[in-house]
């Protein structure tokens, strides 16, 4: 019981956090603000609809990696010579342009914070991480470095939601029957928070943790449930901030709109507050990234595993530089949510195949309902990413 709490506490936790934390990043922030503005009380169906699509998503990623013992790609290898470098090139793609929006927020952050330009607080924070993975224990730091900051954000973000009074009934009644829905909103939100290197994020590190195998789904399920609460419960109480901030006329600024919420709910110290909570989603989203996207390719080659950190700081970097050229960071955030809710559907398609195969699975059989619930996700996804794309380009 003792070795069972100890793995529970420690990689395991820390996997939920990684995924909690990658999916709340400063993407999150941005897209919920963003949304909840345009839909107002309604945002919080998009919210809804994106946890029950979460749950099919995650439960059936998480359990069939760690039950196969391989990761993604290398499964879609072996499914389909080749399909895994494609599946790996998609996700990495997905994971750079979350990457780059994730510098973008750690810009934003520290302007807040300190009055340093965009670029100037990425290329600080860019320093920042790379610092961080070039400590010896790489696995402890990230499960330790992303309950803190996961916490962090949680209790603060709270605290804004109580000073801003939210209308709480219209809120919850309209998150069972909204007033208006957008296809858009449920792919950007779903990407944000599920789609791309996300889906995978917390079942790569359990692997690298040596927690794996048909023994470990209890362990597994537990902690895929948890980051799955973690992520939910942040949603919701900035949702809430927000439309408590709305309802009461503030009009929000549209280079940084999440940092007007927290003004107008706790005036200059709600506006440093937000400097701390999305510097703290970026730079563990900035993390949580460019671990999982390394993840994707340095299985295909001995070379790669061994100069797994190098390939972390050229990722980095190169995020980095195409943000400080680019510019530009909320609409960087809003493209990198559709762009991984476009992915998500195509790589759980690939793992859902593979699941039902005894050749990749050996003996144990994935439960029906399961099953049945990630193909719902695979079906609902890709019909509403067709449809935003129409909305956006018919």
């Amino acid at each position: 019981m003792k070795t069972r709490f100890r793995t529970w506490g420690g990689a395991s936790l820390g996997a939920a956090f990684l995924m909690a934390n990658s999916s709340i990043g400063p993407g999150f922030l941005t897209q919920t603000t963003v949304f909840t503005q345009q839909l107002l009380t309604s945002f919080g169906f998009v919210i809804l609809v994106s946890v029950v699509l979460d749950v099919g998503a995650q439960l059936n990623t998480w359990r069939i990696l760690t039950v196969s013992e391989l990761r993604a790609q290398d499964l879609a290898n072996r499914l389909l010579p080749g399909l895994g470098y494609a599946l790996a090139g998609m996700v990495i793609l997905g994971g750079f342009a979350f990457n780059i929006g994730n510098i973008a927020g750690c810009g934003l952050g520290l302007n807040v914070l300190t009055g340093l330009s965009f670029e100037q607080g990425a290329v600080v924070s860019c320093a920042v991480a790379l610092l961080l993975f070039w400590v010896r224990e790489v696995g402890k730091m990230l499960d330790g470095f992303t309950k803190i900051l996961g916490t962090v954000k949680i209790l603060l973000t709270l605290g804004i939601a109580f000073s801003a009074h939210p209308p709480l009934l219209q809120a919850l009644h309209h998150t069972v029957l909204p007033v208006k829905v957008s296809s858009a909103a449920i792919v950007t939100i779903v990407g944000g928070t599920v789609g791309g290197y996300i889906t995978f994020s917390g079942a790569h590190r359990l692997l690298d943790a040596g927690i794996k195998g048909v023994d470990s789904q209890e362990v597994v399920t537990r902690s895929a449930v948890s980051g799955i609460v973690i992520s939910t419960l942040m949603r919701f109480i900035l949702f809430l901030a927000i439309v408590g901030v709305l309802s009461h006329g503030a009009v929000l600024d549209t280079d940084n709109p999440a940092a007007g919420v927290f003004r107008a709910a706790a005036g200059e110290v709600g506006f440093r507050l937000f400097g701390v909570i999305l510097w703290s989603a970026a730079i563990s989203s900035v993390v949580g990234a460019a671990y999982t996207s390394v993840s994707f390719f340095k299985t295909f080659h001995p070379a790669l595993v061994r100069y797994e950190r190098a390939c972390i700081s050229g990722f980095i970097i190169l995020s980095t530089t195409i943000f400080v050229l680019v510019g530009k960071p909320t609409q960087l955030l809003i493209f990198a949510g559709a762009v991984n809710g476009l992915i998500l559907p195509i790589a759980l398609a690939i793992v859902l195949v593979a699941a039902a195969s005894p050749r990749l699975m050996g003996a144990y059989r994935h439960p029906r309902w399961m099953l049945l619930s990630g193909w719902v996700v695979v079906l609902i996804m890709g019909g509403l990413s067709l449809r935003a794309l129409w909305e956006q380009f018919g």
